[in-house]
């Protein structure tokens, strides 16, 4: 057993890569300048968003099981280099239909396959920190945007939308092959030197379930309708913060943006801190803890209508959704076994892209009654 791999080493190198990859949830900034530069309606340009979001399950299924067969390494650089390949030619495009098939597709392919690949390696190189390690991997992909969206709105500003798009994605590309050289497939039943799992832990470890085998269980049924509250809880804030700040708080345009910010960091925080939370006392405790402060923070902001109920509640709602992102990639470990986590990961991920579906509309419903 291969007991020598820094996989902290490995743990940055992910990370990194899904800084670049991660700013794919920062198409809010280029939008409008894409609409009014080639005078396209923004419903024409949102859909390329729609169409990245829509396709996640596909790479996130298909890199999970490539790395469950040791091609992690690859499965991440290829990814990687479709998501900065995918946006330096949206730098090019010249039709709504070309922006489909860069932003759309290519890029929102990369980015599935990146993140599948990152996570599922990463989470199996730290048995004895499950939480800790999933909650800093997917603090990359949710924190990109806080970094993307600044520099991007930059080089729009100095230069077009067109040429951000062109030197992000070069960027990006040059930081996932310097990063790529450091990722180094986990080893089959991997254990860090000088830890060993508990005696309690080895009487608990659950068989390794392939997915038709996992599909069988009503454990799935229930992790994934889970995840799909959760999702559904955070995605409705994440997608409509400013619209609901204006609309039902009365906040201007300005503060209402800061407020986005705020969710983005909140949400990015959160991954680590209840990832770390749920090694010490548990998945299913830190789970239930998580889903009874949404509760309350909507009741917060249903309740307070002031602008300290509604920074109250986006604070929590933030913390709290990014602690669902971070929490059940570990639990998939650990109902499921570590053999086939990728792609049995990537399916529970099914409901995500569900909640990503209707989320959005039902919030949209409520801001505006």
């Amino acid at each position: 057993m291969d007991t020598k791999i820094n996989r902290w080493q490995v743990l940055i190198a992910s990370t990194l890569i899904l800084l670049c990859t991660g700013a794919i949830y920062a198409f809010s900034v280029f939008a409008e300048p894409l609409s009014l530069a080639k005078n396209w309606g923004m419903p024409a340009v949102m859909l390329a968003f729609t169409i990245n979001s829509a396709v996640a399950p596909i790479p996130l299924i298909l890199g999970g099981f490539l790395a469950d067969r040791g091609l992690a390494k690859w499965t991440i650089t290829i990814g990687g280099i479709m998501f900065g390949l995918g946006f330096l030619l949206t730098g090019y495009v010249t039709s709504t239909a070309m922006l489909y098939v860069t932003y759309g597709l290519l890029s929102g392919l990369g980015q599935g396959l990146a993140y599948s690949g990152c996570l599922s390696n990463t989470i199996k190189l730290f048995p004895d920190k499950k939480g800790l390690a999933s909650g800093i991997i997917t603090a990359g992909m949710g924190g990109a945007a806080i970094i993307a969206a600044p520099i991007a709105n930059a080089l729009i500003q100095n230069q077009d939308v067109f040429y951000a798009f062109r030197i992000l994605g070069i960027i990006y590309t040059i930081v996932v092959l310097l990063a790529s050289f450091f990722i180094k497939a986990a080893p089959k039943n991997y254990q860090p030197a000088g830890w060993t799992p508990s005696l309690t832990n080895r009487k608990e470890a659950p068989a390794n379930k392939n997915w038709l085998e996992m599909l069988q269980t009503p454990h799935f049924y229930l992790i994934f309708f889970m995840m799909f509250t959760g999702a559904f809880s955070g995605l409705m804030i994440a997608s409509n913060a400013s619209v609901i700040g204006q609309q039902m708080f009365a906040l201007s345009a300005t503060t209402a943006a800061f407020y986005v910010s705020l969710y983005s960091l909140s949400n990015c925080i959160g991954r680590v801190i209840w990832g770390a939370v749920s090694d010490k006392i548990g998945r299913i405790q830190t789970l239930y803890i998580i889903l009874t402060v949404v509760i309350l923070a909507f009741v917060v902001m249903l309740v307070m209508s002031s602008q300290a109920g509604f920074a109250l509640g986006i604070i929590a709602l933030g913390i709290c959704f990014g602690g669902v992102m971070g929490v059940f990639p570990p639990i998939v470990m650990e109902n499921f076994g570590p053999i086939n986590q990728g792609i049995n990961y990537g399916i529970v991920f099914v409901s995500y892209s569900i909640a990503a579906f209707f989320a959005p509309r039902v919030a949209a419903s409520m801001a505006a009654t």
